[in-house]
């Protein structure tokens, strides 16, 4: 069976650890190999508790790259000084998959970020976020509610793309977290759009549903004692696979029209 799956492609050690990372993988079950067939030897899962050794090496890169990048956050006074040492950091395996880093876009002094998850293929094409049919609807939501686009800083938790547009794990929003954050103190906005979920949750560090939370006001802390509104909506990708749901969205860029002309 296993001869039929693309498990059989002959690998050497190097290239297989190559596309483990690319992948997204950040832990191993096991020390030892097993050998499925003459070609490709894989981690086997161990429910001993000898196994859990074997995790720390891969848990320590993630742990490094998140130190790395707390230090780059540090010493960068202004967006650009952030930026160019992201294109330093060598931390998050997704760059090595990515055409370009997508850093962020639109006024360094806006009053409104809004933030997705990660680029996509246009956007890593461009280098730019929300470029796509995405960023075209946002365009439009925007300007429903008479606002330009160059008027705020639009980005995304991740600055490179998964491949195939697959969900980022937990450790690469670990390691690419540290940027958003910096980039929201830097910029010191008045409101945060959360585009879906993954945004909103990493944020505010929950585990809600987009169709719990949306519409609704919540609070971003980026420092103790200080406090950002959040409206979380959904993203526009998912908007233009259930169009049903842009009524929704409509109120909530009314609730932020409303929010705007109160500040």
């Amino acid at each position: 069976m296993y001869e039929q799956h693309s498990i059989t492609i002959m690998m050497d050690t190097k290239e297989l650890l190559e596309w483990y990372l690319a992948s997204g993988v950040d832990a191993i079950c096991g020390d030892k190999p097993v050998q499925f067939d003459n070609k490709v030897q894989i981690a086997a899962v161990s429910a001993t508790t000898d196994s859990r050794p074997a995790i720390t090496d891969l848990a320590q890169m993630s742990v490094t790259a998140c130190k790395n990048a707390r230090e780059i956050c540090s010493q960068a006074s202004s967006l650009e000084e952030l930026a160019a040492g992201v294109e330093k950091f060598d931390g998050c395996a997704l760059k090595l998959t990515a055409n370009k880093t997508v850093f962020g876009d639109g006024n360094p002094n806006a009053k409104i970020i809004l933030v997705g998850e990660a680029p996509g293929a246009d956007e890593d094409r461009i280098g730019k976020p929300f470029v796509g049919r995405s960023g075209q609807l946002l365009d439009k939501m925007l300007a429903a509610i008479g606002i330009d686009r160059s008027q705020v800083y639009i980005t995304n938790i991740l600055m490179w793309r998964p491949p195939g547009n697959r969900t980022p794990t937990s450790a690469e929003v670990a390691v690419c977290l540290p940027f958003l954050k910096r980039k929201i103190e830097l910029i010191n906005p008045e409101i945060i759009v959360a585009l879906g979920a993954p945004a909103a949750n990493a944020l505010l560090d929950a585990e809600e549903t987009i169709s719990k939370i949306r519409g609704k006001w919540l609070e971003y802390s980026p420092l103790p004692g200080k406090s950002i509104p959040l409206l979380p909506t959904f993203h526009p990708a998912y908007l233009l696979r259930n169009p049903a749901q842009k009524s929704k969205s409509w109120f909530d860029m009314l609730r932020l029209a409303k929010k705007i002309s109160n500040n």
